[in-house]
């Protein structure tokens, strides 16, 4: 457990808070991050991401001073679930933000919201807290799942491509992902594999493409998994010949250990460090100098997770005791989002748009994504009709 405290420099700062009386309180948040083994630099990513948008913040999200409470979930729901009540029982937080993968955040779920204890998501995003198990105390600051999916499900169905070979992994989010692509590709899917989580040997699944011959493949591999995946797809020749349609497996925390294997292969997004509006271009500056490398989707929703928090505390006056004004404020979400186009949907989760990205090799040597085309434009989540929210 990392603990960092970003508090106001000047006592001056205290007299003349943006957001009206200053609150005695410090704002207490858990970041919980998976910070260990293969998938590590998704975490890491959003865990910087975040802590760039609190030092934006000068240390005081909503002008109230901040402590970061900072633990590793280890892709463990077992062990998220007691250092979740750790932070809350222990620590005192009043929020609950970051989480990775989404078996990680279905477990936390329950356990920080039925405390009255705002969850905020800096990247996972499962259907069941979108629908008919939305929360008042969970909000997303990323997307939900299916919709990055459906983005290359309307692709390869507008492109033509007849015959896909779906693969992903065998946990909730890879069963929405091929759930969301197919909710808009009408073709034949000649194979739908689903491998180990945490798989790196991909031979097998090389093998069955290979002899499948489908016109392209559509996989969702995040982390270490989709690095192994995308170096055996480009060593087998396949990428020569089959398009390689993915998301969350070709992006800013993997294209460092791919490198030219990617280049060229497709992905979707909800931003890019190419999105043309002042927030961004401070936001990417900022943080390749602050840590050294091009940040990802995942720093991108970390930095906006945090400023969602501090649109819910500025509503509130800084009174962390308001939970109701803190829910309205972040329902408002009033902040200049990096991505541009951003507002809250009626069950959390943001309503934006998304795009198809192409991996590229910048002229500094270092590897990114850029812009194809827009191919959804403010697009809410397909759940949202079934929440009803309490």
């Amino acid at each position: 457990m990392r603990r960092t405290l970003l508090a106001a420099v000047a006592a001056a700062a205290l007299g003349a808070g943006a957001c009206g009386a200053a609150s005695a309180e410090t704002l207490k948040i858990g970041l919980m991050a998976t910070l260990s083994g293969p998938s590590a630099a998704l975490g890491e990513h959003m865990r910087d991401g975040f802590m760039l948008g609190v030092k934006h913040a000068d240390g005081r999200l909503g002008g109230v001073d901040t402590e970061i409470i900072t633990v590793d979930d280890e892709l463990k729901p077992d062990l998220a679930v007691e250092k979740a009540n750790a932070l809350i029982e222990r620590d005192g937080v009043q929020v609950v933000a970051g989480v990775v993968f989404s078996n990680v955040m279905a477990a936390i779920a329950r356990p920080v919201t039925e405390k009255e204890v705002f969850l905020v998501s800096g990247n996972a995003g499962p259907s069941v807290l979108a629908g008919k198990g939305c929360n008042p105390y969970f909000f997303s600051a990323s997307y939900q799942n299916d919709q990055m999916h459906e983005v290359m499900g309307k692709y390869a169905q507008d492109k033509g491509y007849q015959r896909m070979f779906l693969v992903a992994p065998n946990y909730q989010a890879g069963k929405d992902s091929l759930a969301g692509f197919k909710r808009h590709y009408k073709g034949e899917v000649v194979d739908e594999v689903y491998t180990q989580l945490g798989q790196l040997d991909f031979s097998a699944e090389m093998a069955r493409i290979a002899s499948a011959k489908p016109d392209a493949v559509f996989t969702f591999m995040p982390g270490g998994m989709g690095i192994n995946l995308v170096k055996q797809y480009r060593q087998a020749g396949l990428a020569d010949s089959t398009p390689f349609l993915s998301a969350f497996t070709v992006d800013g925390t993997t294209l460092p250990a791919m490198k030219d294997d990617a280049v060229g292969l497709f992905s979707s997004s909800q931003w890019t460090s190419g999105i043309d509006n002042e927030a961004n271009k401070r936001f990417v500056a900022d943080f390749e100098q602050e840590y050294g490398y091009v940040p990802s989707l995942y720093a991108a929703q970390g930095y906006d997770a945090a400023q969602l928090i501090a649109a819910g505390v500025k509503a509130a006056g800084g009174d962390l005791s308001n939970k109701d004004a803190i829910r309205k404020g972040m329902e408002a979400a009033d902040f200049q989002s990096i991505r541009g186009d951003f507002k809250m949907n009626t069950n959390h989760f943001p309503v934006q748009d998304f795009y198809l990205v192409e991996a590229v090799k910048r002229d500094d040597g270092k590897h990114d994504v850029q812009i194809v085309e827009k191919v959804f434009d403010d697009y809410g989540d397909v759940y949202a009709a079934e929440c009803q929210m309490n």
